[in-house]
């Protein structure tokens, strides 16, 4: 992106804090702790991050994404009800630890998102402390760019640049001693990078459903983990056009059994809502009433086991109406409480 670009979307957001169009959850504020309330990690730079245009049309990946969500927030009193947390100061040694060099390295010397994916990361910290550290019950993160594609290549996949699923599991373990960590990705797409990160990691259980037939062309059911991680690695493939039924039988029969065997301490979401209906990415035919019912099932999940403790991160959706109003039935879910 040119400088003339990234000049023209930072006005572009002053101008819309200005006028109102993006609602309180992108306007920096003050820490209000909540022992019981729902955290939200956004910021106004998440929106300086672009990807290039595909066939003279705007990329899927785009910062309408989180305008629209914004909006659906404001439009339903949510953003009145979060409690807004600041970012982590300092992502980059997690990333690091997590990433090799070369990839880190390549990463950051892209103009502009190097230093947005990095933010990105420390959204998910952020949040990861504050949930663990009882400011907040859980929190959901409206950030990107996403990241459960992100390997080591060195470039985009996905969408993504770093893994920031996979960086804030180890996280809550390394800096909170949480031990034992629960991913959930309902994303369209399967979460590869977040597989390979704990494929063989006894203290992760990883759980994505989404359809194998599509990118990355991974994901297939008869990957179970490895060595000691075997069996906690859960890939469930869903059709084309399947519909809230079908998701939910798999969190029945896959997902509560294994959770009752793992037992985890905390719990994180990768909440991709291009699994939603109608999405440009997806062929699913999901309602918002499946990711309120998802989301219930979370926290059930964290209530019985993880005192709560939630963290959802936003991964795909684009359509960016449906994104912003299932991501709003998602966040009033986590809002109702216990």
């Amino acid at each position: 992106m040119t400088r003339t670009r990234r000049v023209f979307l930072s006005d572009l957001t002053k101008s819309l804090l200005a006028v109102g169009a993006m609602p309180n959850p992108f306007v920096s504020s003050t820490v209000s702790p909540s022992q019981t309330g729902t955290g939200l990690i956004t910021d106004p730079r998440y929106l300086e991050h672009e990807l290039p245009d595909r066939a003279g049309e705007p990329h899927p990946e785009r910062p309408l994404r989180l305008i629209r969500i914004a909006q659906a927030f404001a439009e339903r009193g949510l953003d009145s009800d979060l409690t807004k947390l600041q970012l982590h100061s300092d992502a980059m040694p997690f990333i690091r630890s997590h990433h090799t060099p070369e990839h880190v390295d390549a990463v950051r010397e892209i103009e502009v998102t190097g230093e947005i994916a990095e933010l990105a990361v420390s959204g998910s910290l952020g949040a990861i402390d504050a949930v663990a550290n009882g400011q907040v019950r859980n929190a959901f993160c409206a950030l990107r760019p996403p990241g459960h594609h992100a390997n080591n290549t060195g470039q985009e996949e996905g969408f993504c640049f770093y893994s920031n699923a996979a960086v804030a599991a180890r996280y809550a373990q390394l800096r909170h001693g949480f031990e034992k960590i629960l991913i959930v990705d309902w994303d369209y797409h399967h979460g590869n990078a977040t597989q390979n990160a704990f494929y063989d990691d006894p203290s992760v259980l990883f759980f994505s459903a989404h359809d194998w037939q599509a990118y990355p062309g991974t994901g297939d059911p008869s990957l179970r983990g490895d060595g000691e991680g075997s069996g906690l690695n859960l890939n469930v493939h869903l059709d084309c056009g399947s519909k809230d039924i079908d998701m939910l039988r798999h969190w029945d029969n896959v997902l509560l059994p294994a959770v009752s065997n793992f037992q985890p301490d905390f719990v994180i979401v990768s909440a991709g809502f291009d699994s939603r209906m109608d999405d440009l990415l997806g062929c699913f035919d999901l309602t918002d009433d499946v990711f309120r019912r998802m989301t219930r099932t979370t926290m059930d999940i964290a209530n019985d086991y993880c005192g709560g403790r939630l963290v959802s991160l936003l991964e795909g959706g684009y359509n960016v109406d449906g994104t912003a109003i299932a991501a709003a039935a998602h966040v009033e879910t986590l809002l109702d409480g216990l």
